[in-house]
């Protein structure tokens, strides 16, 4: 029989003190260790905002990642010789999951494309909506990766890397600069409702720094993260003196170095965490947003709502001070995202559906409010996608690593530019190839970072996202 007195939650007194000890209790204890002395410079929070080293464009970013790999050549990439050969079998090489081809069935573009703005941009009719912000818009029409297998090329573009372990570029940014507001996290996550992209977590990880460096999920509604109610039973008064009574604790005056390190990293993921409770969900509340504002964000519309939602909310976040957001269309499998190799025409309308005005009212909210100066605005997928068909019969379109399209808004970038170019099918980028690798860089010198000289030490190396050689970035497009 338990002899133990039980508290207002349930538990001994004992099972209280450890559990609130080890979650929020520990929050206190960075300002109390370190003003003891106990932990010195090293107490510093890790996301106290630094200045650039260099000039900075761009005080934040939105990644709008269409996980699975759209087809450029039926969205930005406007190939008119293709219009007449569908169904010819021509010569062409191609690598996507099918393996090595030399000749494929020519699917032509199953869209129309007009000229838009001042550029005189060509852009396919699945993207009307944004097809009006082209003069704000730079393309890279020669994006290249090295694999064309959707987990290891996720990787590459979201960390610089095939293989996982290495930190994402939200990582990156947040470990170069900092974060402007302590009450949020400095690298925010919003995945589509169908669930994550293959690799996961893996996607925002922190890799071998901190993981205060990591992205933080959110969820546009109910409790935008996980464990930020209170304990049943405890209000704000009661938790707070529980802190002030764990940071008296004097055992952790006889840490060793290697122990202050850890514990400072787990205090400040703690402290966030804590103040958290009060500033997140303020950030996710839209009952502020105007009704014209929410109209403009496809809110009013079933097929938009869901996306439209997450790119208020990262305006939202980067106008609190969250340093990097990304935003996730496409999850689980098959048709659920991008990845169309059955019915193209039915998956990019769809997807093109749910994004296109949100992705429009993103660039013109942030445009009206004077933020898309100072925001850069990232749009791509993992790679492309084949000008061939996979299969004997159908639309569909296997994955293209060779040459593929991306685009940049904001922060710096030219609007109404295009560089690079793929040959005339698509099928591999001819001129300026871009290789992922140069978008990071440009991220970075975007965001005031020398991409060649931020690093971080682990095992006896200076690891850099673009890895140990030079790399430029893509100078044709930054203002």
């Amino acid at each position: 029989m338990n002899t133990h007195p039980r508290n207002f939650c349930g538990r001994t007194r004992r099972e209280f003190l450890w559990e609130t000890g080890c979650g929020f209790g520990a929050a206190a204890l960075a300002s109390l260790l370190s003003a003891d002395g106990v932990l010195g410079a090293s107490a510093a929070n890790p996301l106290t905002p630094r200045p650039a080293p260099g000039r900075a464009k761009a005080k934040s970013v939105i990644f709008l990642f269409m996980y699975g790999g759209p087809s450029h050549i039926d969205t930005f990439d406007y190939k008119p010789r293709m219009v007449g050969m569908d169904g010819k079998t021509v010569a062409v090489k191609t690598f996507g999951r099918g393996g090595h081809k030399n000749e494929g069935r020519i699917v032509e573009p199953r869209w129309k494309f007009h000229q838009y703005g001042q550029c005189g941009k060509w852009i396919s009719d699945l993207f009307p909506h944004l097809a009006e912000c082209v003069d704000d818009i730079a393309f890279l029409h020669s994006m290249t990766a090295e694999s064309p297998i959707h987990g290891s090329a996720m990787l590459m573009m979201n960390s610089g890397k095939l293989q996982s372990g290495s930190p994402a570029l939200g990582s990156w940014v947040n470990y170069g600069l900092g974060s402007v507001n302590e009450d949020m996290p400095g690298f925010v996550v919003m995945l589509d409702k169908r669930g994550g992209p293959i690799s996961g977590a893996k996607n925002w990880s922190s890799g071998y720094m901190p993981a205060t460096y990591a992205g933080t999920v959110f969820r546009p509604e109910g409790s935008p993260i996980n464990d930020l109610s209170l304990p049943d039973g405890m209000t704000r008064p009661m938790q707070r003196d529980l802190l002030d009574s764990l940071g008296r604790l004097n055992e952790l005056h006889h840490l060793q170095r290697p122990d202050r390190h850890e514990l400072q990293s787990r205090i400040s993921t703690y402290e966030l965490a804590f103040r958290m409770q009060q500033h997140a969900p303020e950030a996710v509340d839209l009952s502020q947003e105007t009704d014209a504002t929410k109209k403009l964000y496809g809110l009013d519309q079933d097929k938009t709502r869901d996306f439209g939602t997450r790119c208020l909310l990262a305006r939202r976040l980067v106008e609190r001070g969250v340093r990097f957001v990304q935003v996730y269309s496409g999850g689980a499998h098959n048709d659920d995202n991008w990845d169309a190799h059955g019915d193209l025409v039915a998956n990019h309308s769809k997807h093109a559906g749910a994004t296109d005005q949100p992705i429009a009212a993103l660039l013109k909210d942030l445009k009206q409010r004077g933020l898309l100066e100072e925001t850069l605005v990232v749009w791509g997928g993992e790679f492309g996608r084949q000008p061939t068909a996979e299969y004997g019969s159908g639309t569909g379109r296997d994955h293209n690593a060779y040459g593929f399209t991306m685009w940049l808004a904001g922060g710096g970038v030219k609007g109404g530019v295009s560089a690079g170019a793929t040959d005339e099918l698509g099928a591999q980028a001819v001129e300026q190839p871009m290789h992922v690798k140069r978008l990071h860089a440009t991220v970075l010198a975007q965001m005031g970072l020398d991409p060649n000289a931020l690093s971080y030490f682990y095992r006896g190396l200076d690891q850099r996202l673009v890895g140990v050689e030079s790399v430029e970035p893509i100078h044709e497009v930054m203002a």
